[in-house]
């Protein structure tokens, strides 16, 4: 596997003499070492690192720095989960990088590589799914459909229009999940959030622009039943990357919910959550919510409120929010932010065992951690000498399997019949 390189214009390039490598954490190793590469994925893109040199197993089989030119890392298509990092050294004045996964490449028989798996085999936000025009036909349907929706129109004008979001592009095709942003504001501050980069602390700028305003819960019950009785698959769901934290909101959610359930008991309500609040987790599944999916970075209390930063709740309330979810008979999914080196720390993975242990969840989804890695080993003070050498994100997912024979894995909340068919099994 030859290691892949840019020159200041972009151009890619592979150098013969020179083997890949992939870096977990604070450590490098050959690109063997790291079980299990693909071919890039459709849909993936391709990074040059300005102010980093790549590494590489030099022809003297030495690890060394590439001087020629500038490293290469992949963000790999949706549905695929990351196992090493791209390795390189940076110059005194490189820029942080904004807020994506950068996934090692090498060059390998005329293809790139990344070392990676595919986690989830449906196809939601494959890149060939999508046609642009009919996506643009069915924005403009539901512009005419629900003129005075203002939710309907933050998603097509924003979310489609100005981000291209997946989510929502699926929402305009009619199919499988339709995002229910609703929360202008948070109840943390995350390192890495993608809606929310405060000036004063963060060199990078937010990927994408907050919600400003609440919906309504009859705006919400609008699109959530139309969308619930004619899409395959259906699933809607709150919290999203263009907005806070949707429990601040939770009586318009539960009110919402509430107006769904008269209308419709088609498909799936789902919540993408932080899990702060137990009791109001607990209410919401009462409402009738279906499933949860809570976002951790990490399954130890330390690394978790270091990066979260939570105003007024801690993690073992997330926990408890986790646990409740389960005992309602809902379907609860974390996810979890996937970072070689830090994920697959034994102190880490004891504590995620723990936690899968006391609180019976269903799945974990295996979600690349968009964050630059040399930013958050100095935003969360990380040094090597508190860390152990990693046990590959690929030998976690097989030993989580054989101990856990219920877990599932996946990227993208469940569909109906999935939910049906393992959550029975999971209560039997």
């Amino acid at each position: 596997m030859r290691l892949v390189w840019a020159d200041d214009k972009g151009n890619l390039y592979d150098a013969p003499r020179w083997q890949a490598v992939g870096r977990s954490g604070f450590w490098t190793y050959p690109w063997d070492h790291y079980e299990h590469w693909i071919p890039l994925p459709k849909g993936s893109t391709l990074f040059h690192l300005v102010g980093r040199h790549p590494l590489g197993i030099a022809p003297d089989g030495r690890l060394r720095r590439f001087e020629k030119g500038w490293a290469v890392a992949a963000f790999i298509a949706p549905a695929h989960t990351q196992l090493a990092s791209a390795a390189y050294e940076c110059l005194p004045d490189a820029p942080t990088l904004p807020l994506y996964a950068y996934t090692a490449v090498g060059w390998k028989k005329g293809r790139f590589y990344v070392p990676a798996v595919r986690i989830d085999p449906q196809p939601r936000q494959d890149a060939d799914r999508f046609d642009p025009r009919a996506i643009n036909q069915g924005a403009h349907a539901l512009r005419r459909r629900f003129p005075k929706n203002r939710l309907v129109h933050h998603l097509m004008d924003n979310c489609v229009e100005r981000y291209c979001c997946p989510a929502a592009r699926n929402l305009a095709l009619g199919r499988w999940e339709c995002p229910l942003p609703t929360s202008p504001a948070c109840n943390a501050a995350c390192i890495g959030c993608i809606s929310l980069q405060e000036p004063h602390e963060s060199p990078i700028p937010s990927s994408q622009e907050r919600l400003t305003f609440i919906p309504a819960p009859e705006e919400i019950a609008e699109l959530a039943v139309y969308h619930l009785e004619n899409a395959p698959a259906p699933i809607v769901s709150f919290g999203q990357g263009c907005e806070g934290e949707p429990l601040l909101v939770w009586r318009t959610i539960e009110a919402a919910v509430r107006l769904i359930r008269q209308k419709t008991q088609r498909g799936i309500i789902n919540m993408n959550t932080n899990g702060a609040w137990p009791h109001i987790i607990e209410r919401l599944a009462q409402a009738g919510i279906d499933s949860f999916r809570i976002s951790l970075n990490s399954a130890q209390p330390d690394w978790y409120e270091r990066y979260y930063r939570p105003r007024n709740y801690t993690f073992q309330m997330v926990k408890e929010s986790i646990a409740r979810a389960v005992r309602a008979g809902k379907w609860v999914s974390i996810n979890y932010f996937t970072l070689p080196g830090f994920t697959d720390q034994p102190a880490e993975v004891a504590a995620l065992r723990q936690l899968i242990a006391d609180t019976h969840l269903h799945m974990i989804q295996w979600r690349n951690f968009n964050i630059d890695p040399d930013w958050y080993i100095q935003r969360m003070g990380f040094t090597p000498e508190q860390l152990s050498p990693p046990i590959g994100i690929y030998t976690l997912m097989r030993s989580l399997r054989r101990e856990f024979p219920h877990l599932r894995y996946g990227y993208f909340n469940p569909t109906p019949a999935f939910i049906r068919r393992h959550l029975q099994n999971a209560l039997s």
